[in-house]
Parts: C-alpha cells; structure tokens; sequence
C-alpha cells in the first residue's frame, strides 16, 4: 500500500487508523504496534522491534538459569567498582 493519508491527533493525543490499513493488516483493538522516530519520520510497525524480541529472549534465559534481578544488579555493582578502580 502506497497511499499517502493524512490523520488527525486528537486533544488526547490519539490517532485513529484508518479501517482500509486496520482490515489489510488483520489489526485489532489492543494490538501493540512500534512506532519509530527518526528524526521527525514517523515509522509505525505492526510488528514488535527485534531489540524488544531480543530482550525477551534474554530475559527468559536468564531465568531459565535461576537469575534474579538482584542478581543482576549486583554484578553490574561489581564491574562498575572494578571498571572504577582501573583509572
């Protein structure tokens, strides 16, 4: 679909799809869609980001491996006091 349309913001902030994109995209109330900025271009996607997908690809592994958030955090800690008293 090339066509160019114009939407309007509502005064809360939403944009409405129009049917035509909502029916060639199977997109239904509540589905998530990514939008991109760059620069002042707009890219909205209905699909999720690769770094979403990656991050829960991740996170799901580190739980397969019994980690923790604290875990987590407190490595971080750690190399950062190393990575500190490097200087």
């Amino acid at each position: 679909m090339t066509d160019t349309m114009v939407l309007r913001i509502s005064s809360r902030g939403v944009v409405t799809l129009p049917k035509s994109l909502r029916q060639a995209y199977h997109l239904r109330p509540g589905d998530m869609l990514t939008l991109l900025d760059l620069g002042g271009v707009f890219v909205l996607s209905p699909r999720r980001s690769e770094v979403d997908a990656l991050a829960d690809r991740i996170t799901q592994a580190l739980i397969e491996r019994g980690e923790t958030l604290e875990d987590m955090l407190q490595a971080l800690r750690e190399e950062r006091e190393r990575y500190a008293d490097q200087d």
